[in-house]
């Protein structure tokens, strides 16, 4: 994933779209289709026929790009990531995230689908991600580093902007939304943790756990952009209560949650667009 690379898809996609990039990007995880199809005004970009692109292989990632307006207010919104699990070499995870950068954004919205390994944020609830764990061991910032994208040891000590934290918390106030907080750990996958993990990770001091946008935060505070986040809880982790997790249940319980995401996304955008 080269420099040059980077910046030729961003010129693939400024020759497509003819206005002014939007300064806020925002990657919908699972069972937020239905925001990303709201967008005003879309251009739309398959990960299809971007220039390196990795595709995602998941239902429920459309694998999109739309530059728009949402709320009135300028965005682009990626429908749809690229996962670990499904086989994509560690510096791809980062690849769009590298894109937008090129293409202007300053700030970064990653959502997602997790489990909570908190009781008191059940199925269909929203947590404001305000710390990352990165349990997975993939990072997109290893091999030679480029000095044009940032330093060779980036900080980490915020890689979760407060403030713009503080604006998810303000937003559900006014919305009325009940929006949980904490430390969101990232397994590989493909496969769903075991209970003793689960109580491991609790040890840690994680309250969600899922399969992604750590990469995503890792290359966009590496390039000096500001990164906020929310997890849609889908279920509780394994061994919290009994039966098993299956997909379908992230689907369902994702889309629950995402009507409340949806409105918590509109109101930010409105405050920060």
């Amino acid at each position: 994933m080269t420099f040059e690379a980077v910046q030729a898809c961003a010129t693939h996609i400024k020759t497509q779209f003819k206005g002014a990039i939007p300064k806020v990007a925002m990657v919908l995880g699972s069972g937020l289709n239905d925001l990303a199809d709201t967008v005003e005004n879309a251009t739309v970009f398959s990960y299809a026929d971007l220039p390196g692109f990795p595709k995602p292989t998941v239902q429920g990632h459309a694998g999109r790009m739309l530059i728009g307006t949402l709320e009135g207010k300028p965005v682009i919104c990626m429908q749809g990531r690229a996962h670990a699990y499904e086989g994509h070499p560690e510096e791809k995870l980062g690849y769009a995230v590298r894109v937008l950068w090129a293409l202007g954004v300053k700030t970064l919205v990653l959502t997602n689908a997790a489990g909570s390994l908190d009781e008191a944020a059940g199925p269909g609830s929203l947590m404001a991600i305000t710390d990352h764990i990165n349990f997975a061991g993939v990072n997109p910032l290893v091999g030679v580093n480029d000095d044009r994208f940032g330093v060779r040891f980036p900080d980490m000590s915020e890689a979760w902007n407060k403030a713009l934290t503080d604006v998810f918390f303000q937003c559900a106030n006014k919305l009325g939304l009940k929006l949980h907080r904490g430390v969101y750990l990232m397994a590989k996958g493909p496969n769903f943790e075991t209970p003793a993990e689960i109580r491991a990770f609790r040890t840690m001091g994680a309250n969600a756990v899922g399969m992604s946008t750590v990469p995503e935060c890792l290359v966009a505070r590496h390039v000096g952009m500001k990164v906020c986040g929310i997890s849609s809880i889908t279920n509780y982790a394994a061994g919290m209560v009994a039966g098993e997790l299956t997909h379908h249940e992230t689907m369902e319980y994702g889309a629950k949650a995402a009507v409340d995401l949806d409105k918590l996304l509109r109101a930010f955008i409105q405050e920060v667009g």
